[in-house]
């Protein structure tokens, strides 16, 4: 399996390859911009980012230096040419809420999440609206396309996100659902090259006040999944604002479960740690709190 990921290294855009654990050796490679663009989207991937790697400059600096910023997957300079949006109620342990209409096949909800800046890499807060009424973590598969200069998607690879939002909206009236959305998103900034995997699995943790509050496990694969994932990549690009040129796409794929079904209520700077122990990332990230409460 290969993965990648980008850094911000003392001004500049680097890229590494697997993953390093804090404190050993890890080698930055400096490629062009759009290089790894590039190489993602040519005839034979794995070829041309290893062309790309052995003729860039490379310096070999400490994992987890805190001058060494994560960046979301091929999160482009300019973050408006990159959308995050998903799914709801996708996988089989929520069968009951998908339904049929009008005798045709069951249509996956989509939802959109936001630009690509809104995208937030771990060890940064997520910021939530002031006054939420039950937030939800939600631990899921992305997946990461890129359109060509015709504006045709090409599926480059996954990653895993942890689409956080406001359920509790969802359950006064699901009108509110897009405002609930509207909470940060927390992604891994490691891109694993290859077909989604069947199966994508780790632990939740919760944390208020240095200890464990609630821990939960999930499943995130394409096989916890009852729409298939090619379902979901057609119901989004049938939509033809998501297939404009050199538009990066974040399709969020849906979570199974998770800390409300439980009853468990997040609260202001409670630190959430999704580790995808399947695949070696882990997501960390404190609630933030923000906004301004209203007079009500």
């Amino acid at each position: 399996m290969s993965i990648v990921s980008e850094y911000e290294y003392r001004g500049r855009r680097y890229l590494s390859l697997g993953i390093a654990a804090a404190g050993e050796p890890q080698t930055l490679h400096l490629l062009p911009e759009g290089g790894l663009r590039a190489a993602l989207l040519s005839d034979d991937a794995p070829a041309a980012l290893a062309a790309a790697t052995a003729a860039a400059p490379s310096l070999t600096v400490t994992a987890g230096d805190p001058e060494l910023r994560p960046l979301p997957p091929l999160l482009p300079a300019d973050s408006g040419t990159a959308l995050v949006s998903g799914f709801l109620g996708t996988h089989k342990s929520k069968e009951a809420a998908i339904v049929s209409y009008d005798g045709k096949p069951p249509v996956p909800k989509w939802f959109f999440k936001g630009i690509g800046s809104w995208l937030r890499t771990p060890g940064t807060p997520l910021v939530v609206p002031a006054e939420p009424i039950w937030l939800i973590e939600e631990a899921e598969m992305l997946l990461v396309y890129v359109n060509d200069e015709q504006g045709v998607p090409h599926y480059v690879g996954y990653s895993f996100g942890n689409d956080l939002c406001d359920i509790g909206l969802h359950r006064i009236d699901p009108s509110y659902t897009p405002s609930g959305k509207l909470c940060d998103t927390a992604v891994s900034p490691y891109l694993f090259l290859g077909e989604p995997p069947k199966a994508a699995t780790g632990k939740v943790t919760i944390e208020r006040g240095g200890a464990a509050a609630w821990e939960g496990k999930f499943d995130c694969g394409a096989d916890a999944l009852w729409f298939k994932v090619e379902d979901l990549a057609a119901r989004a690009f049938s939509f033809p604002a998501l297939c404009r040129p050199g538009l990066v796409n974040y399709l969020l794929t849906g979570a199974d479960l998770s800390s409300f079904h439980d009853g468990f209520q997040l609260q202001d700077g409670d630190r959430l740690v999704i580790e995808v122990t399947s695949h070696g990332a882990v997501l960390s990230n404190t609630v933030q709190y923000g906004g301004t409460a209203s007079a009500a």
